[in-house]
């Protein structure tokens, strides 16, 4: 399965979420492509837009490799098999953190004007353009987890198989496709553009947020 661009496969993801207009859920989009997807579904059942800011922490040398994630809170996601199998140092990953907590702050500020949140009892749907080792999404369900929602739901187009049977011991997953053969979340869009921060924080003003400096 191929998607035009991330709103073309955000359309095809709303169609099997259709049966979540009634709950009213809250749309949690992970910066930055997640956000033009959850823009799309926000839209499509006519809720609110809001992001969640989680960041990958790469390994030494290779930073594409996710060794864990962090969020906002400072609750790290760690992939254990890979840290130990390149015996990467407790030092290592607590200055990482704090490199990208930075980063965190920066973003939620930017694009909500807010580090808070009010999740309690509510329908929770988590949104990416697409995910690979999951790191990101994975840390992102541990906050919500922590927020006591009624419910956890991951909506993404495309994610390998073995990220699937992981995340669905966590949380309910609704995905197009799981590919054989996986990559990257790219080579599943014909259009997979880098998408900067205005056009997060236009979208994002288009839901009443205002950014506000750190």
């Amino acid at each position: 399965m191929m998607f035009k661009d991330r709103a073309d496969a955000a359309e095809k993801l709303g169609k099997k979420l259709e049966w979540l207009r009634a709950e009213q859920p809250v749309i949690l989009a992970i910066p930055r492509g997640g956000v033009v997807t959850g823009d799309v579904l926000a839209n499509m059942l006519g809720v609110k837009l809001d992001i969640i800011v989680s960041r990958k922490i790469g390994a030494p040398n290779n930073p594409e490799l996710a060794i864990g994630a962090v969020a906002h809170d400072g609750t790290f996601y760690p992939n254990s098999d890979i840290i130990n199998m390149l015996g990467i140092s407790k030092e290592y990953i607590d200055r990482q953190i704090n490199l990208q907590l930075k980063e965190i702050d920066r973003r939620l500020m930017l694009f909500r004007g807010s580090k808070d949140y009010d999740l309690k009892d509510k329908t929770v749907v988590l949104v990416d353009d697409g995910i690979a080792t999951g790191a990101t999404m994975f840390i992102a369900i541990k906050f919500v987890k922590n927020q006591d929602p009624r419910r956890i739901i991951v909506a993404i187009p495309v994610a390998p198989k073995d990220t699937i049977e992981k995340m669905s011991s966590l949380a309910e997953v609704i995905f197009l496709y799981c590919p054989p053969f996986f990559n990257a979340v790219g080579e599943f869009y014909d259009v997979f553009d880098q998408i900067e921060d205005s056009r997060v924080m236009e979208i994002m003003r288009r839901y009443g947020y205002t950014s506000r400096s750190t």
